[in-house]
Order: structure tokens, then sequence, then C-alpha cells
């Protein structure tokens, strides 16, 4: 399994959206830069325009190219359809490595592995799972908990090895589904030496920005109610940028109009980070809950001054400066953001987490430590 004799990888996720599917993209780039067949299988219902395009410029790069297909969100008879639909990509393929990421990928792949030739997979075909948080989510003591923790533990039998992107996600697995029976290894994700370039507000730059799915475990409830706080004390701006269920926007829509704030608070749908970042002076991170989120590491990387909430594997990006991380709670988030706007946008923090994001979290570190794990298996 060397470069000269290279591997033929199917990433398999469900969602073509936010970090997850910027990990699999520049990973399967990567992969193909040393000299390896990579294909992406993906869902062809989510998404909007923005990753319709995204998707149009992967596909030429990617030898095996992108495959769109119908996978439900929910869980149901559907999956049934949706993993055959899987398994007639992948005995066209043939893959010696099928790379699952989040919950539904890991489903389908790994139930794939245990169908053997009538999955689709050769019986040398080694099977990988990374969680991107996805059913590690869920609490041990509600109902939908226990039922993914228990298909997490049964499907294991078919895992080469666990892909962890950070520590605090590789210990939730073993609080929530129990000390792994195969290998489990932690692999930070990693950005690209332009993403260090310190980006610069425009003149019209707006307060603050949030960007990433429009969910309320992404926090957007708590940056809505944050800027309506910061108003009562002075003019504060702020742009909300993404996508995502259509009664999600249409929620937070509502929120903004009864809270008298459309205009201080302007939506735009999914656009690329950098050209986000330019839009505003500092951003605001108040997810309920994270794995090691790569708006946190772009968002460094760009220089640009951050409010974000001490959840998941954010502290792991922030080291020793972890401390400035706040509580996913309204009244703490709106202090933070109150403070660097008193700052003049200034923060303390900024260049260390440049130069920390530059040193620790890069794509080839990432790559190169993703591709061993594959030899190994």
């Amino acid at each position: 399994m060397t470069q000269q004799n290279p591997l033929t990888i199917i990433h398999l996720v469900r969602a073509p959206i936010g970090g997850i599917f910027r990990h699999i993209a520049d990973l399967a780039v990567a992969q193909v830069a040393q000299g390896h067949r990579v294909g992406i299988i993906c869902d062809e219902l989510t998404g909007g325009p923005y990753e319709a395009a995204h998707i149009e410029r992967l596909r030429p790069l990617l030898p095996l190219g992108v495959r769109r297909l119908a996978m439900p969100r929910a869980v149901g008879p559907a999956d049934v359809a949706a993993l055959f639909r899987v398994r007639e990509v992948l005995r066209s393929v043939k893959p010696d490595i099928l790379h699952c990421h989040g919950s539904k990928g890991g489903v389908y792949g790994r139930c794939a592995k245990g169908l053997g030739r009538l999955g689709g997979l050769n019986q040398g075909t080694a099977v990988f799972y990374a969680p991107h948080g996805g059913s590690l989510h869920y609490s041990k003591s509600s109902k939908e908990g226990r039922i993914y923790f228990a298909m997490e533990r049964f499907l294991e039998r078919w895992t080469s090895g666990l892909i962890h992107v950070s520590a605090y996600e590789q210990r939730t697995y073993v609080e929530k589904v129990g000390a792994p029976r195969t290998t489990a290894t932690i692999v930070h994700n990693g950005i690209t030496s332009p993403e260090l370039e310190p980006v610069v507000p425009e003149e019209d730059a707006r307060d603050f920005l949030f960007i990433g799915m429009l969910r309320d475990l992404k926090g957007v409830d708590l940056f809505i109610n944050a800027i309506e706080q910061l108003n009562r004390e002075s003019p504060t701006t702020a742009w909300i940028i993404g996508d995502g269920a259509e009664d999600d926007k249409a929620r937070y829509r509502d929120m903004v109009a009864q809270r008298g704030l459309n205009d201080r608070i302007a939506f735009k749908p999914s656009t690329p980070a950098r050209q986000a970042f330019a839009m505003a002076k500092a951003i605001v991170v108040p997810s309920r809950a994270e794995s090691l989120p790569y708006i946190v590491l772009e968002a460094a990387g760009a220089a640009m001054p951050m409010v974000c909430t001490q959840v998941g594997g954010i502290g792991e990006i922030y080291g020793e400066r972890s401390g400035a991380l706040v509580e996913p709670d309204l009244s703490a988030i709106a202090e933070a953001m109150r403070k660097i706007k008193q700052s003049d946008f200034q923060s303390a923090d900024t260049d260390y987490l440049h130069q920390r994001v530059s040193s620790e979290f890069s794509i080839s570190v990432m790559e190169r430590r993703i591709m061993e794990l594959y030899r190994a298996a």
C-alpha cells in the first residue's frame, strides 16, 4: 500500500454540508495528490446551491467522482433502500478502503461490510468509521441514545478502526458506547496554508458573524438573543450565514422579526468562510455541542476575534487559552461579545490562536496520519 501501489478509497457520508464535508473533500483531494483512486458517496437530497456548486467543482478532481444517492435523515424503512443503492456503487468500485463519516455513513458502510459480497464489498476491504459527533450528541438516558449506542457497539464488529477528530469525541465514545473493540485513533482536522492569511474586515462590516448550520445545536437562538441584549445598550449588527431545514430557517427569521431586529440581523445562504469573515469584525461560535469544528480553525487561521463556547474539542484548539471559552449560556455569550465590542474588536487570544493553528492543525498532517491507519489495516 504505497504510492506505487495506489489504493481505491471511497468516502461515504449522508449530508454533504458543513465541516464534515469540508473534512472529506480536503482529505479526498489530498489522497488523490498522493496517487490514490478516490471517490465520494453522499446524499442527493441535502444541501442547497452552494453545496451543489461545491460538489460540481470537486467532482472532476476525484478519479471516482461524487455519487449522490437518496439517503433519509430520519431512521426508518427508507434506509434499507438507501443501503442497497450504496451497495450498487460499492459493487462497481470494489474499494480497498471504505471510510465512513457520520452516523448514517457509519451504518451503511459497516452493514455493507457485514453483508460481504452481498453488500458490494470484497472480503479484504478495510472499513473505517469517523463519528464526527453524530449519534454521540445524544444523552445516554434518552431512548434515542440507548438505541444508537447499542447500534454503535454492534457495528464495531465490522469496523477496522475508529478515527476521532478530537480527544473529547474519543472520551465521549468510551463513556456512551464503551471501550472500543477495535483500534481508535485521534486525528485532528487541519486547514491549508492559504487559510492562514489574515482576513481584513470590509469597510461596511457588521459587528458579529454566525456561520454554520441553522439549528439549535449550533446555538443560533443564543446568538439572536445575545444580539438583542447588546442592542439594548448600543446599536449592534450581525450576519447569520448558513442553511438548514426550512422550518428552522423560518423559525429564526421569526425570532429576529419578533425582537424587532430586522434592521440589525441579516441572513445570507451558505457562503465561503473567508468571504464571510470579511463581512464582520468578530465571529461567534455559540454551539451547544461540537467535535472539532472547522469554523474555529478557519477563523483562527484568518486571525479573526472569536467568542466560542466550551464544548466538544474546541478547548483542544485553544490549548492553554481555553479559559477564554464560555459556557453555552446566553448571559455568558452576551458578556463575552460585549467585552470584544468594548475593546474595539481586539482580542489578546487572536495572535496566539493564529500561531497555534498554523503549527498544530494542518491538512498534510491529517492526511499522513489517516493514510498510515489505512496502510496498517
